[in-house]
């Protein structure tokens, strides 16, 4: 099962990159997707499976979670997977030696959302409008001066960073064509960063592959996956590596090659950009991991009590 989920959502990805985009170079037209009903941001890779929608609401949520709201789904609309880990009970196993493992079985599972401008019933009752995200260039400063740890910073010809001195160059910010490009490009470089062994630490950076190699290529993912996330969360364009034929069809290849490719290297990302944010993140607590849509009753009540539902 666990295999088939994976094969299923690499299938969505590579359906949009067969489109002619990166879904992770779309730029998010609403702030951070989040649960309609829990209240919490969505993670990893289902950030940009929801982002990429283009909806102007940020909130999600199930069918039957629309229908607890006393709302419903408009007839005709398409819904979008979410991935969720689903953790079994804890089980001992003893081994050949004598000794006991005791694990929990951690699964990949998915369901199925709509965003809040799919319904009907429920936007009105609550009050709640779509806003589009304006780009925050002061965010994006705020957000890079307050990397805990930050590798040294070089001026440079060329954007890169440097495992060997822990450090990045970067062009000088006149030579972009906007601020947004500039964050943009420095976000990939410094999510590069947190491979080094004093942040979080990933084997793409930690043990140097050749250009074109397996890890080196899910590195390059993890950085992208980074940036977009950080670019995201302060409202610009996440486009610095152009969407050509070229580039389209290599991510094709690679995530044909390897259906757990996406997942991974999402979750590796979310990781990279909590660690940039750690000083300077605002708004909802994000969780680890998403999990289970199911919600008590008493969940509901006690969410949506003061808002007359």
């Amino acid at each position: 099962m666990a295999n088939s989920v994976y094969q299923i959502i690499t299938d969505k990805i590579i359906e949009q990159l067969d489109s002619g985009v990166a879904p992770w170079q779309k730029p998010w037209t609403c702030d951070v997707p989040m649960n309609l009903i829990s209240q919490k941001e969505y993670r990893g890779l289902n950030v940009f499976l929801l982002a990429s929608q283009g909806y102007g609401s940020r909130y999600w949520l199930t069918s039957a979670q629309a229908n607890k709201l006393g709302g419903h789904v408009k007839k005709g609309e398409h819904s979008t997977l979410v991935t969720y880990w689903n953790i079994g009970e804890e089980k001992t196993v003893r081994n050949a030696d004598g000794t006991e493992k005791t694990s929990k079985p951690v699964l990949l599972r998915y369901y199925s959302v709509f965003n809040l401008e799919q319904t009907e019933g429920i936007a009105d009752k609550l009050g709640l409008t779509s806003s589009i995200r304006n780009p925050d260039i002061q965010q994006c400063e705020q957000i890079v001066s307050a990397m805990p740890n930050p590798p040294a910073r070089e001026q440079s010809d060329l954007a890169w960073y440097r495992p060997s001195t822990d450090s990045v160059g970067m062009p000088p910010k006149s030579l972009f064509g906007s601020a947004e490009g500039y964050y943009a490009t420095l976000f990939h470089e410094l999510t590069h960063s947190t491979g080094h062994k004093s942040r979080v630490g990933r084997e793409g950076i930690e043990n140097l592959n050749e250009f074109g190699s397996e890890s080196y290529s899910k590195e390059e993912l993890v950085a992208e996956l980074g940036a977009s996330m950080l670019c995201g969360v302060t409202g610009i364009s996440p486009s610095v590596i152009q969407n050509s034929a070229a580039y389209l069809k290599t991510w094709i290849e690679r995530l044909k090659g390897d259906s757990k490719l996406i997942v991974s290297a999402a979750s590796a990302a979310q990781k990279a950009a909590d660690y940039i944010r750690a000083n300077s993140q605002d708004g909802p607590k994000m969780v680890d991991e998403d999990s289970d849509p199911e919600t008590s009753e008493q969940d509901y009540r006690s969410q949506f009590n003061d808002r007359g539902c």
